[in-house]
């Protein structure tokens, strides 16, 4: 069959990424189609936590609680797995932990709230090709009754690190290939596991799920591109060679084997193609990181691409995302090659390293928090850019951008009667549902916007680029620092 009408935004691949990506587009007025290869949601949960900056997305959108009510807060978090692990209550922020909740709740949190905006999610709709012009997408779809294609004015590939998405649009994916294996096994054990450990054998890491059943995550020196599939004789030797014991492992409800190749998409853009999430970069799953940039790739993008398909925006506005998101990848990519080379460290010489490091993140506090901020997800922030003003309008007036900041910004902020707040040079939402913001100076346009029942608070910072944002009334964003 053929779609006879054009949809405004298709999204491919209903996880986390994709799931949030169609929220953002519902809540900006734009009608959305996820197109899933899937019949049915895996049981298995590749991400386990939630990091700050993500809790921090979560409660601009009156989403966090569900979670905070259904995961356990840690406090403190590792890197590379070194046993000095990383403080997360010394960072800046309201949710100054890691929350553990299986990415497979995530996932039916989000569907929940994306299907109560009216999102379509169709499963069992695999992607095969697409083919572009000026004007539209055409994506060749095989559905449960056939192939078929449907046009798009946008599609965004959310659709993995094999994304049919990105292979059909032509976008590179470079990077290295895989050096060694990793292992992840969720099992019953009869001994309570050591937390972490590694020797010359290699290392892993337990942590316990709410079933009372435990994940082993690790490498194994002994490891080669010759074996197989995981099984559950090679976990329990990889653990034993590590630990002096498998800690009476059985009953595995979950095996799995995965290399070290690491990618990043050339581009995140190409023409009216978009990529977010695993989509656009491959990495070792350390430090628990992917889903949680995956979902701020989504909230970065979601507001842009709601503009420019109502027509609000130019499209060119559509350029920042990559400009933004692909340095957050570049970063993404250091630190968890970084990470993958601590946990593989098996010789004399990376040993040392390792115990080096080891040391120095609890001599050297600055250290710690940098880390500490680095995977939270707290340090992430944007160069200023084209400012958004010049694209885009709210109820047909210019959206204001803000002077460079100074005194004289905080004055004129006091002075329209705006909670001033001088904080780190950061945006923040903070849980009460105000948004932190530069000061305005157009004394028209803050009037018109507290007009429209716009709650918001103003402090000194750098300069930043805000965006009106329609929910179920009207925000104002920012897109810069933080994505608000």
């Amino acid at each position: 069959m053929n779609s006879d009408s054009i949809q405004p935004v298709v999204v491919v691949g209903a996880g986390p990424v994709g799931l949030w990506t169609a929220m953002e587009l519902a809540l900006g007025g734009v009608p959305t189609v996820i197109l899933e290869r899937a019949v049915e949601r895996s049981p298995h949960s590749k991400a386990l936590g939630v990091q700050p900056r993500t809790l921090e997305v979560l409660a601009m959108r009156g989403l966090v609680q569900p979670f905070l009510d259904e995961g356990r807060q840690i406090p403190n978090w590792h890197f590379g797995m070194l046993a000095n692990r990383l403080d997360y209550q010394v960072l800046d922020t309201p949710f100054p932990f890691m929350l553990a909740i299986p990415q497979l709740r995530t996932e039916q949190l989000f569907e929940q709230r994306a299907v109560e905006l009216g999102v379509q999610i169709r499963r069992g709709h695999a992607v095969t090709g697409l083919d572009q012009d000026d004007d539209r997408v055409r994506l060749h779809v095989d559905g449960p009754d056939g192939p078929y294609t449907l046009a798009t004015r946008y599609v965004v590939g959310a659709d993995g690190v094999g994304s049919a998405v990105r292979t059909a649009a032509g976008i590179a994916f470079p990077g290295t290939e895989t050096t060694a294996y990793h292992y992840l096994g969720e099992v019953h054990v009869t001994e309570t596991p050591v937390v972490s450990a590694q020797n010359e054998h290699g290392a892993f890491i337990s942590v316990r799920l709410a079933d009372g059943r435990y994940r082993f995550a690790g490498t194994d020196a002994h490891d080669s591109s010759e074996r197989g599939p995981l099984t559950m004789d090679m976990l329990r030797t990889s653990v034993a060679r590590v630990a002096g014991t498998d800690f009476g492992m059985h009953d595995p409800a979950w095996l799995s084997r995965f290399g070290n190749a690491t990618r990043l998409a050339e581009h995140y853009r190409k023409g009216r193609v978009l990529l977010a999430g695993d989509a656009a970069h491959r990495h070792v799953p350390a430090g628990g990181v992917g889903l949680n940039v995956g979902v701020q790739d989504a909230m970065n993008l979601g507001w842009r691409l709601a503009a420019v398909a109502r027509g609000d925006a130019d499209p060119s506005l559509l350029d920042g995302f990559h400009e933004e998101r692909h340095a957050v990848g570049e970063e993404l990519i250091e630190h968890t090659m970084a990470q993958a080379a601590l946990i593989s460290a098996t010789t004399p010489e990376t040993m040392a390293l390792r115990s080096l490091l080891n040391t120095l993140l609890a001599d050297v506090p600055e250290l710690a928090l940098t880390l500490a901020r680095k995977l939270s997800g707290l340090d992430v922030t944007y160069q200023a850019g084209p400012r958004v003003r010049d694209h885009v309008s709210l109820n047909g007036r210019p959206v204001l951008t803000a002077p460079e900041p100074g005194p004289e910004t905080v004055t004129t902020a006091a002075d329209l009667g705006i909670d001033v707040r001088v904080g780190p040079d950061t945006m923040l939402i903070r849980p009460d549902g105000h948004i932190w913001l530069t000061a305005a100076d157009d004394h028209a346009t803050a009037q018109a916007l507290r007009g429209l029942g716009v709650r918001f608070s103003a402090r000194g910072g750098d300069v930043v680029e805000l965006l009106g944002r329609r929910t179920d009334g009207v925000e104002i964003a920012a897109g810069r620092g933080r994505d608000l």
